[in-house]
């Protein structure tokens, strides 16, 4: 207990003191995971509009596989961008492997599918409701979109958290493809990992304080949307 007591007050100390190796992985972590998210939302969110509004054959079978998607096991993910970018790969002339991109590519995967299918979910649900009073006024197909999008802001910006919160979690892919190396690839959840097998427990246990402090923010944010969205609709 003791131990752990000390282990504790040592990583407050690194959190607190401006540790320059605690706060470079930190804000690498940030970097990958909400340059993935940007990606993930220019994928994901008009795909799920289509889905929700467009009517054409196969629709329900790409709705099936994004849902399934979104169980895609990372490491799977991460030996699939692994060898697409190694040297033997399509893409291994763009010596993407082992970099910060290649991590970004694979937290993207991982994010697109769960963006896609909350947007769909949402979206679908929105033009149900507002279908014909749109059709009425003549709205054309992107015009329906775009008032779906705008009236669905607050259910989309919690999307766009839950795939940051699966992106800044996520280890077994980017560990795969970035190789954690120091100063270039190593994120917060592959730091922690290396760190508890070697024992420094202290900075493990302050980057895994700061990820659990970052999960909490990023439910408060769901939480203060989902109310500022049923505050906004009750006006």
């Amino acid at each position: 207990m003791q131990d752990f007591a000390g282990t504790f007050a040592h990583s407050v100390g690194l959190i607190l003191s401006g540790d320059a190796e605690l706060w470079a992985v930190v804000l690498l972590s940030l970097k990958v995971s909400l340059l993935a998210v940007f990606a993930s939302a220019v994928i994901g969110l008009p795909l799920g509009a289509l889905l929700a509004v467009g009517r054409f054959r196969g629709r329900q079978a790409v709705i099936v596989l994004v849902n399934a998607l979104m169980g895609l096991p990372p490491v799977v993910v991460g030996l699939s961008v692994y060898m697409i970018l190694s040297n033997s790969g399509p893409l291994g002339v763009l010596q993407l492997l082992y970099t910060p991109t290649a991590m970004i590519i694979a937290q993207t995967i991982l994010v697109a599918p769960i963006i896609a299918a909350l947007t769909r979910e949402l979206l679908e649900g929105l033009n149900n409701e507002y279908a014909e009073q749109l059709r009425s006024f003549g709205v054309s197909r992107m015009g329906v979109v775009a008032t779906l999008l705008w009236d669905g802001r607050y259910g989309l910006s919690t999307a766009l958290l839950a795939g940051f919160g699966r992106a800044i979690a996520e280890v077994g892919a980017v560990i795969i493809v970035g190789g954690n190396i120091n100063h270039v690839t190593r994120v917060m959840t592959t730091t922690i990992a290396l760190e508890t097998s070697r024992g420094n427990l202290a900075l493990a246990m302050a980057l895994g304080v700061l990820l659990i402090l970052l999960a909490i923010m990023v439910n408060a944010s769901v939480a203060a949307l989902g109310m500022s969205g049923r505050a906004a609709a009750n006006v």
